[in-house]
């Protein structure tokens, strides 16, 4: 016999007679092999909001207890838990951390890890608030410290950032402030870490998200594209500084004029439109760069600060979540992420930046709408979740931190559950952990905890299910 012209000898034959019979199966190993080299993704659960109630007392022990050990029983690794500043010092440097010390106690009991957030902003105002939780008392009383929009609604979900090294909580800075909190949480439960607790997540702006408050329920409906939150005193006159040093002390006025309101449409501004007055313009590039900058500063701030607390502590990563503001993604300008402080477009990466700050630190980049299709989305709103969870873990990835997920609303569904599964192995790279909204009776009734718990143990084996998804 000839190949490619040459004769062969009858034992050449015969090993390429084998070879072309086995080189599917090699394959198939050889992919088998690669991908059993892949991690599991641990799956944390995140806790009611009420789990520690207005009162600072942990709410239906019992009943919690039994959920957890139903997690426990069905692969969870752990759950996470917002430590809310507005309860745990009502008064400067009094710090009461007695219930969630009574929650750590049972979790270890139960054999779960845990995932506590840093909440230094108010519960109540977002997405599936049932429970309102303020600020300290001492807090919310000091004028001028929190954001206001053009009109001069305030908001006291969170002091504005650029109150952050002003010397205005009763001898302290807000930054100070943090971390003193951080610092007496880290001495109350300096016997859990690394063994029952896992993480520590910094909140660095509303619903614990490194932005601005720019689409506050009581003001928005999706898919507003949402204020810029620039008028509060201190922001006026950081903004005039920058302004002058730019050499257009006309600038210093505030935002854009054309942007709209919290519910307009894109193409009903000048802002977000055409026209020489728009966010491509001199103006536009100028405000958004202060606006997006003053963000990034912030959370640099803040997470130096946390850092330095928790630098001693081994085997506790510390995280920090981005918002994902899908809505107008898919259209040139991102309207809604511009209002927030992600100054991301067509032409320019909003989240580089913070995957970059992130990183000196190393600080896991923490994001929502893991659950999310862009098939599912209203199509009048350019949304693009999927494409926003790509582009963020490619700066988690490019800048070699951790990138965690979270689903953004509840659900229960064999969909959702999958395409969670495929965001979790995406880009050759595995999520650090994936923390499901949220545990209560809804999750635990008889058919949700079924769907859930081969959720659960389908995420515990990645690997298999990315095999034999292949197959």
């Amino acid at each position: 016999r000839r190949v490619h012209g040459e004769r062969i000898s009858v034992d050449e034959q015969l090993l390429l007679c084998c070879c072309r019979i086995m080189a599917p199966h090699v394959v198939a190993f050889a992919v088998l092999c690669m991908v059993c080299l892949a991690a599991a993704t641990p799956v944390y659960v995140m806790l009611p909001l009420d789990t520690v109630n207005e009162q600072n007392q942990l709410k239906d022990p019992n009943q919690l207890r039994q959920w957890l050990s139903t997690l426990k029983g069905i692969g969870v690794t752990g759950v996470s838990m917002d430590v809310w500043w507005g309860l745990v010092e009502p008064q400067p440097r009094q710090y009461a951390f007695g219930a969630y010390l009574q929650l750590t106690e049972m979790i270890r009991d139960v054999g779960l890890k845990v995932l506590f957030i840093m909440s230094f902003h108010q519960c109540g105002g977002n997405v599936g608030d049932n429970i309102f939780i303020p600020l300290p008392s001492w807090v919310t009383s000091v004028p001028d410290i929190f954001y206001k929009d053009r009109d001069g609604y305030e908001n006291k979900e969170y002091i504005s950032l650029f109150a952050d090294n002003l010397n205005v909580l009763q001898g302290r800075t807000p930054v100070e402030s943090y971390r003193d909190m951080m610092s007496a949480f880290l001495s109350a439960f300096q016997s859990f870490m690394a063994s029952t607790i896992s993480g520590v997540e910094v909140g660095l702006g509303p619903a614990g998200e490194l932005r601005y408050p720019s689409y506050p329920l009581s003001r928005w409906q999706f898919c507003g594209v949402g204020a810029f939150q620039c008028y509060d005193k201190y922001a006026l006159q950081d903004l005039a500084k920058a302004a002058q040093a730019a050499g257009r002390p006309d600038w210093s006025h505030g935002g854009p004029g054309n942007a709209g309101s919290y519910n307009s449409n894109p193409y009903e501004t000048g802002f977000f439109s055409g026209g020489n007055d728009n966010f491509q313009s001199a103006y536009g590039v100028f405000f958004l760069s202060w606006y997006s900058q003053a963000l990034l500063a912030h959370g640099d701030r803040v997470l130096a600060a946390a850092s330095d607390v928790f630098k001693a502590v081994r085997n506790v990563k510390l995280a920090a979540k981005v918002a994902g503001i899908h809505w107008w993604y898919l259209a040139d300008h991102h309207a809604s992420e511009l209002t927030a402080g992600y100054y991301n477009t067509r032409e320019r990466n909003g989240y580089l930046p913070f995957a970059q700050m992130f990183s000196k630190y190393d600080v896991t980049f923490d994001f929502t709408c893991m659950e999310m299709k862009n098939s599912e989305q209203p199509s009048q709103c350019a949304s693009g979740p999927e494409n926003l969870v790509a582009q963020t873990k490619a700066a988690a990835v490019q800048f070699g931190i951790g990138y965690a997920g979270e689903n953004a609303l509840p659900r229960f569904d064999y969909d959702a559950y999958q395409q969670i599964q495929e965001q979790a192995a995406s880009q050759g790279h595995d999520l650090e952990n994936f923390t499901y909204l949220r545990l209560g009776p809804d999750l635990m009734s008889d058919n949700n905890l079924y769907n859930f718990a081969n959720f659960v143990k389908s995420m515990n084996s990645q690997a298999h299910q990315q095999f034999l998804s292949r197959f």
